[in-house]
């Protein structure tokens, strides 16, 4: 496939996966709303944080270096010695389970049974759920390296709705089960995401469709593992490169859930605490999962393939290079011009966004200020999505290995500034202190694609650069925002209550 089709695709891929999420996220965003009327912020602060930071650290820690390495260069390649390698991600899903459930049963602080019941029910249930959910790894490298369009967002979107469904008629019709709600519906979503997987590989494998597109894989006995003969089981360099991302994902994780391992470790905030922050966090963070997440991953992709890992930029496809300049400029421009946008208006009308969204047990104390403090990290968010996808892209395994070192420095950093922020400003200053972090990763990835295009005429980071005159609008456009929500808000109030008393009377 040329690099000219490898962009179409990914463009495609791109474009599709933003439209297909915001459609079926409005739909959870509506149950969502829904369910925080019914249930405790404790519940919240406990399912959303604790236990999903156990989910979210297996599923990570087993499979993110597996991803990174088996999605990088051609198409073209062994898949037998591929997906050996990818079925390690279950052996080592069910230790980290293990070790870390282990952990969240006996180290870390048991909630108080009458406000949130079942906890050890819900540790089993979330790691567990991590464990099928690595069942689908082979099935999800295979899809997102030959650009099957549609089916990782059918699938998670299909998952994440039957999730909400269930939680909503739960928690509605038997709410005295606690934990044992959110439990159910975890392991519906990871069985849900996995089954639409198997499915659709076991339509498509031997298919006409595969045949034309000459698929590597004809039968579903091949995307079990198996032994080669005269051959070695896995292929030893992409191994390698594994384990080097392998290391930095440890760093990574601290650095993406850092916020949660403070809360969940250090007991900065309590769970009803926990709960505002994570319900803000998540809110605040719709645009990232809807526009910059799906970039990020498909352009990744794009990257990887076009460039050659450790290989000059004099040394490589000038028209491969020329593309990847362009195409990473348009980006930064896009991501920057959106997460500005976002930043002027989020601010402004951040009060009235969590009074509609949840009442007034996130409209009153500080979640209008976290809001506000988050839709300036959405901007950083933005930014950084794209030059992390470049430079993990194109880095060689010696770059990744040093890259882990300033990855090391920034995650210490980073958890003593949460700390010490947090000490401060309260909840507030888990987001100030990702802002900090965010600022550093994006000097980083600046500097690095800087020096990969030096040598070139190519001057990508001039993205970033925005005109004077759309900087004043911004700023104009700021200004009056923010007068008009205190005009909006009290409207609204003022509906609400008129309502409220006409119905009482």
């Amino acid at each position: 496939m040329g690099s000219q089709e490898v962009l179409s695709e990914t463009t495609r891929l791109a474009s599709s996966s933003a439209l297909l999420q915001i459609l079926f996220r409005v739909i959870t965003f509506g149950l969502n709303a829904f369910t925080l009327r019914y249930v405790s912020k404790e519940m919240i602060g406990l399912v959303n944080v604790r236990l999903t930071l156990l989910y979210s650290t297996v599923v990570f820690l087993a499979r993110e270096a597996f991803r990174r390495a088996c999605l990088s260069g051609s198409t073209k390649r062994n898949w037998t010695k591929t997906i050996n390698l990818l079925w390690l991600t279950f052996p080592l899903g069910v230790c980290w389970s293990l070790f870390l459930g282990w952990i969240w049963l006996q180290l870390l602080e048991v909630p108080d049974p009458n406000s949130v019941p079942y906890y050890k029910t819900g540790v089993v249930a979330f790691g567990l759920s991590a464990v099928v959910e690595l069942l689908g790894e082979p099935f999800w490298v295979l899809a997102q390296a030959h650009l099957f369009i549609r089916l990782k967002v059918i699938a998670e979107s299909l998952a994440i709705i039957s999730k909400c469904i269930l939680t909503v008629i739960l928690v509605v019709l038997y709410p005295q089960w606690g934990l044992y709600i959110f439990s159910l519906a975890q392991l519906l979503y990871t069985s849900i995401l996995v089954l639409c997987y198997v499915m659709y590989f076991m339509k498509f494998l031997g298919s006409p469709e595969a045949t034309k597109k000459s698929f590597p894989v004809s039968r579903m006995t091949d995307l079990l593992p198996k032994l080669i003969e005269d051959q070695t089981v896995v292929d030893w360099k992409e191994a390698r490169l594994t384990w080097s991302f392998f290391k930095q994902s440890f760093l990574k994780q601290m650095l993406t859930e850092g916020e949660r391992y403070v809360m969940t470790f250090l007991n900065v905030l309590n769970f009803g605490d926990q709960g505002v922050y994570d319900t803000v966090n998540n809110l605040g963070s719709l645009v990232a999962r809807f526009i910059f997440l799906p970039i990020e991953e498909s352009f990744y992709i794009f990257f990887a393939k076009v460039l050659e890992r450790g290989t000059d930029v004099k040394l490589q496809k000038q028209d491969d290079i020329a593309m990847a300049a362009a195409v990473l400029e348009s980006l930064l421009k896009l991501v920057l011009l959106v997460g500005l946008s976002i930043t002027v208006f989020g601010y402004a009308y951040s009060q009235l966004a969590l009074d509609i969204y949840g009442g007034s047990m996130l409209s009153s104390g500080s979640g209008p200020s976290l809001l506000r403090c988050y839709s300036l990290y959405v901007l950083l968010l933005a930014v950084n999505g794209v030059t992390e996808c470049f430079t993990f892209a194109s880095m060689c395994k010696e770059e990744v290995d040093r890259f882990n070192f300033v990855m090391l420095a920034l995650s210490f950093t980073f958890l003593c500034v949460s700390y010490f922020l947090t000490q401060w400003q309260g909840s507030v200053g888990f987001i100030l202190a990702n802002c900090f972090n965010m600022s550093i990763r994006i000097a980083h990835s600046i500097h690095y694609i800087y020096n990969y295009f030096k040598e070139s005429s190519y001057r990508p980071l001039k993205g970033l650069l925005l005109s004077p005159s759309l900087i004043f609008v911004y700023i104009i456009s700021g200004v009056v925002t923010v007068f008009s929500e205190v005009s909006v808000f009290f409207r609204f109030h003022y509906h609400s209550c008129k309502s409220l008393l006409i119905s009482s009377n």
